[in-house]
């Protein structure tokens, strides 16, 4: 009896433990201490996004991939006399934004002098900005703390990189905690944006490396490709849109780029060959746009929690470029 008592303070000490932690990421965390904080940011996106829509896409990638190393900490944000931050990354070379952080931090920071983490800066500007393009809405809880650590390696060997088979993608979401669905429907945010010609060279040009192309992308498509865009293998200059005619339009576009199998990465095409996200792609494009902004919302608010810290861990940046001394 005594151990079974035992049993159940532990477990309930362990419960107390794990909601505190969760309760310190809340909707509305600096509603106190700093409470036109998420104003001053949607307002500084509002101002200028419309100069510049691309950078919807640009943000919600600078997010996806800090939240895939260490959690969402900020620390793709950080800068490295060494180069080996994880912005020198090659997955994080063509990420763009960091100065549109800047600035939101430096007009955040004139309010509320180290209480707003740039964690949470690049969480709220990224929502923002897909909203104010006419993308989804998602709940964006606060309370996040920046990271002190970033990594080169960690951030290369963490990221889903374009040539990604479906196995290493199940394996690297599995690692944050995400689910098939989640790789599904974050992969919808390749509705908007453009990508390189150095992100599909080898499936044009030298896929098995033997100067072949790959059979998986739609041969029509590959042929336009080659003919209007990427004309050689040693392009890296050219830019494509990953949802011709509407990059910067938030739809289902996408999928139907994949099911026709003209995805551009290898990553896209992996959707196709496991049952489950060929089933999953096919139900989103058989239901509403309203149904993909649901559960497109709801996967983004599960990344948005990854390995966040919060409470005393990490700590609340002056600068996003650098930790504290």
């Amino acid at each position: 009896m005594r151990s079974q008592s035992s049993f159940k303070v532990l477990s309930l000490c362990l419960l107390a433990i794990l909601a505190s932690t969760h309760a310190q990421l809340q909707l509305g965390f600096y509603a106190k201490s700093c409470p036109k904080a998420e104003q001053i940011i949607l307002n500084f996106v509002h101002e200028h996004i419309h100069n510049a829509p691309s950078l919807a896409a640009a943000l919600i990638r600078m997010h996806f991939h800090d939240c895939f190393v260490r959690g969402c900490d900020g620390s793709v944000l950080l800068n490295s006399t060494t180069n080996q931050a994880e912005k020198n990354a090659p997955p994080n070379l063509t990420v763009r934004g960091f100065d549109f952080i800047d600035r939101i931090k430096s007009l955040v920071e004139a309010e509320c002098p180290g209480v707003v983490s740039c964690a949470d800066i690049l969480t709220l500007a990224a929502r923002d900005s897909i909203v104010a393009t006419g993308g989804p809405f998602w709940k964006v809880p606060t309370g996040r703390r920046d990271g002190v650590i970033s990594n080169l390696v960690e951030a290369r060997d963490s990221i889903p990189a374009p040539n990604h088979n479906f196995t290493t993608l199940q394996t690297l979401f599995a690692n944050q905690g995400l689910d098939l669905k989640d790789l599904v429907l974050l992969s919808g945010a390749h509705t908007i944006g453009v990508s390189h010609c150095s992100s599909l060279s080898n499936r044009l040009f030298n896929f098995t490396g033997k100067g072949d192309q790959d059979p998986s992308l739609d041969s029509e498509y590959a042929a336009n490709l080659k003919r209007f865009k990427c004309k050689n293998i040693n392009d890296n200059t050219t830019k494509i849109e990953m949802d011709p005619g509407s990059r910067n339009t938030f739809d289902l576009g996408y999928y139907r780029q994949v099911i026709k199998r003209r995805g551009l990465f290898e990553s896209d095409a992996a959707l196709l060959t496991n049952s489950v996200t060929k089933s999953q792609v096919t139900q989103l494009l058989e239901g509403s746009l309203e149904n993909f902004y649901a559960e497109f919302a709801t996967s983004m608010e599960e990344m948005g929690r990854i390995k966040v810290k919060t409470g005393t861990e990490g700590e609340i940046r002056k600068h996003c470029a650098l930790v504290n001394s």
